[in-house]
């Protein structure tokens, strides 16, 4: 079989550009390692966010008594919660495995390794043996969990994302090394679920991404739910006890030893590389990730690559937009739209939705800029829900009032973000979104309430 298209790799990058492709009337195959969706859903985006909404139902139910409903001594089933999980995903990945035969994707199980700029051999898996001959080839193998350099992730004490999603038995104590938005999020899941949490972060600040008034709400509210939480601090000394794992908290020069059942490592990513080419071919990479001009052609004809394995912000969302931008540059001849407003969004509770430049950031780029700081105190519909923790943050450049960023923390941030990404995508002001009717009540109006005040309009605050 001859194809225009070989994709390496089934995830949001993977199975977007091999989909797109195909309704362009490319005939596409599509090399998948494992099963289609990737890291994302198989052991990432999707797996997690069942796991936290287990926690957070579980949550709730403990609070019930503030809505006047009395709920006796709930309790969890973590093996259930784990196959709820796992029958979420398996339902998704079914609907991609749909979605292939509907657009008639050939879908190969197995190590793809790009043996020329037109050949892709299948050198492991279910597949092994198969070789496929094509026009051109994406790369979209994403990336995986960075480990410790001197601790080899073991999956009994010492974990990474995929390891804890894979565990049989609610673990009793756990420390999380890493507050990035996966150390934050199995933070809040498994002290939600009644784990002890104890998370480390290097940097001054959990989220060091965020925005730091965001991050220190989030760091109160996590340490209120019961985390103990330590920035400055690093961990030396880790050593695999029969029980556990210890390990020496270092932090403002004091060291503290620490047990736990496990160590989730939660330190970043790294590219994945292995299997890809034989020791002929030699793409050129930057900081180990594949380099790509802004066509995402790599430096070998033909060969192109998206999503996670050229490099940072490694988010799904990002992977997806890539890689049709990448087909519709091959075969579309479209100049490709830059990344620009893209959301990051944390699933803890409170959430964390933002988008743009920080006002830590603004400083250091030195521009004058305004806040507009809406909280959810004065939210009705978030004090109805008693959910008014957290609030909206614009900042807004004083000169032309062009939105620079957006940061909110609240309990549906990661929902409520979209209408800003919109906004800036749209070159919106404040005033524009002020405008815009918000319904009445919901969370959204603190969207438009945050506006009003950046513009000196506040009525509800």
């Amino acid at each position: 079989m001859i194809y225009d298209l070989v994709v390496i790799g089934g995830g949001p990058a993977g199975y977007a550009a091999a989909i797109r492709a195909a309704q362009l009337g490319k005939r596409v195959a599509c090399v998948e390692k494992e099963r289609v969706g990737g890291t994302c859903l198989n052991w990432g985006c999707i797996p997690t966010k069942a796991l936290i909404k287990s926690a957070g139902f579980f949550s709730e139910i403990k609070n019930s008594a503030t809505y006047g409903v009395l709920c006796d001594n709930p309790r969890i089933d973590f093996s259930k919660i784990m196959e709820r999980s796992r029958r979420v995903v398996d339902t998704m990945a079914r609907g991609i495995e749909f979605l292939f035969k509907k657009n008639k994707i050939d879908y190969f199980i197995g190590v793809g390794q790009v043996v020329a700029n037109e050949r892709v051999d299948i050198i492991d898996g279910r597949d092994k043996g198969t070789s496929l001959t094509t026009s051109k080839v994406l790369i979209a193998t994403g990336c995986k969990a960075r480990e410790l350099s001197d601790l080899p992730v073991d999956g009994a004490r010492v974990l990474t994302s995929r390891e804890a999603l894979d565990l049989k038995t609610l673990p009793k104590s756990i420390l999380v090394l890493g507050a990035g938005a996966i150390g934050v999020e199995f933070a809040y899941a498994f002290n939600a679920l009644g784990t002890k949490v104890t998370l480390i972060e290097k940097m001054s600040q959990i989220m060091p991404q965020e925005d730091a008034e965001v991050s220190a709400a989030a760091a109160r509210s996590l340490q209120r739910q019961g985390i103990c939480i330590l920035t400055n601090a690093t961990l030396e000394n880790i050593q695999i006890l029969p029980g556990g794992i210890r390990g020496e908290v270092v932090q403002e020069g004091k060291r503290t030893s620490l047990e736990n059942d496990h160590l989730l490592v939660a330190i970043g990513v790294v590219p994945q590389l292995e299997g890809l080419l034989p020791a002929h071919i030699s793409l050129e990479l930057d900081r180990g990730f594949i380099k790509v001009n802004e066509r995402y052609e790599t430096s070998i004809p033909n060969i192109y690559a998206a999503g996670d394995i050229i490099g940072p912000p490694w988010l799904a969302h990002v992977a997806t937009f890539e890689a049709i931008q990448a087909i519709d540059c091959i075969y579309n001849q479209e100049t490709p739209r830059k990344l620009i407003n893209v959301p990051c969004c944390t699933y803890c509770q409170p959430q964390i939705g933002s988008v743009g430049i920080t006002e830590q950031q603004a400083k250091t780029l030195g521009i004058k800029y305004k806040i507009g700081k809406f909280p959810f105190l004065a939210s009705g519909k978030a004090v109805v829900e008693d959910k008014a923790e957290g609030f909206v943050k614009l900042v807004v450049d004083s000169e032309n009032n062009k939105i620079l960023g957006v940061h909110i923390i609240g309990s549906d941030a990661t929902e409520m973000i979209a209408e800003y990404v919109l906004a800036m995508d749209l070159g919106a002001t404040p005033e524009s979104v002020l405008q815009s009717i918000h319904a009445h009540p919901t969370l959204s109006e603190a969207n438009a309430e945050s506006a009003a005040v950046v513009l000196g309009k506040a009525i509800n605050l």
